[in-house]
């Protein structure tokens, strides 16, 4: 039998710790399915899922936890399978604008009040060519119920996207919304 595992990675930076992790993972008979890593700040940050044969689950976790005297630290769940969730949709979020504080918390609160959940987000700052002023660009993954007032979301990310002068496109699977400011 095989159990399904998600775990966090995170310490300084440095070659080799993804080679580290996964050699721990195809040493125990694991299968890596699927993952997300980044380097920010010096820091190295990863989330992953593995299957890992369950007789080998505690030697796995206990290996992984080794690694905390790399400077690793590691955290392990049972993964929980993803429900069928028939009442959602997914939509993509895409802000681009004048960097300023605020921008990511406005956002989320408004998305919190309608109860849709960011799946994934990617968020960077980088100097405009011409001006040189600091852009800030955003890129989620939304998982928005059936039940949403979507009308009411849109009009709440328009006015923050025109209060904060910056460019939200909201895309549909079979419309485009764009906000602008």
């Amino acid at each position: 039998m095989q159990l399904s595992l998600v775990m966090t990675v995170i310490g300084p930076d440095r070659p080799g710790l993804v080679d580290a992790v996964s050699g721990l993972v195809a040493e125990h008979g694991g299968n890596w399915l699927e993952s997300r890593m980044s380097r920010l700040g010096g820091q190295f940050a990863g989330i992953l899922r593995v299957e890992i044969p369950a007789v080998k689950k505690p030697a796995f976790v206990r290996t992984m936890k080794a690694l905390e005297a790399q400077g690793l630290t590691v955290v392990a769940h049972s993964d929980q399978p993803a429900s069928a969730d028939l009442d959602a949709a997914f939509v993509l979020l895409e802000i681009v604008g004048q960097d300023r504080p605020g921008i990511v918390h406005q956002i989320s609160h408004a998305l919190a009040r309608h109860k849709v959940n960011v799946e994934e987000l990617n968020t960077e700052c980088s100097s405009a060519a011409m001006s040189g002023e600091m852009i800030f660009k955003a890129r989620a993954r939304l998982k928005v119920p059936r039940s949403c007032d979507l009308a009411r979301l849109r009009e709440e990310l328009e006015q923050i996207a025109s209060d904060l002068i910056v460019d939200a496109t909201l895309k549909e699977p079979s419309e485009t919304i764009r906000m602008e400011r």
